[in-house]
């Protein structure tokens, strides 16, 4: 198994620096958290201000330039319009945020506000534009003077435009961003971007099922100290580092995605790595407070399926969003079913086993993707149809070995619509596939 991605936008002398003073985990904690932060791009807005407003002064000092053609009262009106104009975009926008934030966690699940919401770069950016605005207007506005500074006073102008046309942007954005489809979508393509990285090898008709490495027996085991909290990632360069080391082998107890007590074991320690120093394999280890998708693959099938969860239950009762759920599941399991999963055992560049790093297998990802939204949705035919649509189609363009798995959910999926449904006809319907969940035509879906 290769290693995992470090976090995004760190180049590899940092990853060393920070490897050598044993802070990979607290930055990689950091950068998770500064990607879903609200509050970063407005402070960054703030501090260019600062810097761009007086080189803009002492630019116009130079210049001498006459644009706008405003006097002090007209350039004063000016930056008084662009101030309201911020302000009120402001105050809408984050008003907005938040009722879209408790709808969207409501209706679709709670997961979405900081893998998706959060995240979102077009929130972020208008807001740091509407920051931007309205500190550069007012620090405008105060070191106003008989003579009108001409660049910032374009600038405050084409600022005031560029909030109205962002503003009516975000709107019809935020709209489109907050329906079901599109939060499904965008969490597919997150997890589609994380089972790339976590399995990087394609897998092919003649690849068995992956049997787990041999692994002595653990001389020494090292415990979680610190807070509780959920594994978020890995750095496995470090830890094959430290084994190569020690001539031994590190083998991480929990998978990414696992909840870990303090005191409860984290790394078993084999061979040589009984030497390894403890702080430096706990600081190969980023924790924190719920999963991220970064190196979890399983956790976008998890979000997924609540989302379809949700749909299903009788407060919402909307059987079409979990159709519409199944189908970004579908590429999902289609993604991993292509690849190669037996990646437990981290290889050194001499080919010996370093590290022991633990992930879903093929059954695990079918499971979560496949037995809940099968249990509180069969008795919904669209559901029913759809599951059964994505089981024949996986199992007809899989690899053989991924079929067993398939197989045994097409027969539960059978025997609970036995159950469901007293009609025969309604039990036939039930049982045809259909790619639309209702609707399609048995020949499209054959």
């Amino acid at each position: 198994m290769s290693s995992r991605p470090a976090p995004s936008g760190t180049s590899r002398p940092v990853q060393e620096f920070l490897r050598a003073r044993n802070a990979w985990n607290r930055f990689y904690g950091f950068a998770s958290y500064a990607r879903s932060a609200l509050w970063i791009v407005p402070l960054i807005a703030i501090l260019v201000v600062l810097a761009l407003a007086p080189a803009l002064r002492a630019l116009d000092v130079v210049t001498q330039w006459h644009i706008t053609g405003l006097d002090a009262a007209g350039a004063q009106a000016l930056y008084q319009t662009v101030i309201t104009l911020a302000l009120s975009f402001m105050v809408f926008t984050f008003g907005s945020l938040l009722v879209a934030i408790q709808v969207a966690s409501g209706q679709l699940t709670p997961r979405i506000i900081a893998t998706t919401l959060l995240r979102d770069n077009v929130v972020r950016f208008s807001v740091g534009l509407f920051v931007f605005s309205l500190v550069f207007s007012v620090m405008s506005l105060n070191r106003l003077e008989n003579r009108v500074n001409e660049l910032g006073t374009l600038l405050a102008a084409l600022l005031g435009v560029a909030c109205m046309a962002n503003f009516l942007f975000l709107i019809d954005y935020a709209a489109r961003l907050l329906r079901p489809v599109s939060i499904v979508a965008r969490v597919c393509d997150q997890g589609l971007t994380v089972i790339e990285a976590v399995y990087p090898q394609m897998c092919g008709d003649s690849d068995a099922a992956p049997h787990p490495p041999p692994v002595p027996a653990a001389a020494r085991l090292v415990s979680h100290v610190g807070n509780s909290g959920i594994v978020l990632a890995v750095d496995l360069a470090s830890l094959t580092r430290e084994a190569q080391r020690c001539d031994g082998v590190i083998e991480l107890i929990p998978q990414v995605g696992d909840f870990v007590a303090y005191e409860e074991p984290l790394f078993a320690l084999h061979g040589g790595a009984v030497l390894s120093d403890d702080r430096t394999l706990r600081a190969a280890v980023a924790f924190g407070v719920e999963r991220t998708l970064e190196q979890d693959p399983l956790f976008a099938f998890r979000i997924i399926v609540d989302i379809a969860l949700k749909a299903l239950s009788p407060a919402i009762n909307d059987p079409t969003t979990a159709v519409v759920a199944i189908d970004q599941v579908h590429r999902l399991l289609r993604a991993v079913g292509k690849r190669r999963l037996q990646g437990e055992a981290v290889l050194d560049a001499r080919g010996d086993m370093r590290v022991v790093c633990r992930t879903p297998n093929w059954e695990d990802f079918v499971n979560v993707a496949c037995h809940e939204i099968r249990c509180c949705g069969v008795g919904q035919v669209q559901v029913a149809r759809r599951l059964r649509a994505m089981l024949d189609n996986l199992h007809a363009s899989l690899p053989h070995h991924r079929v067993p798995v398939l197989d045994a959910q097409r027969d539960q999926l059978d025997r609970m619509v036995d159950t469901s449904y007293p009609l025969a006809e309604d039990r036939e319907l039930a049982r045809q596939p259909d790619r639309q969940g209702l609707g399609a035509s048995p020949s499209r879906n054959g």
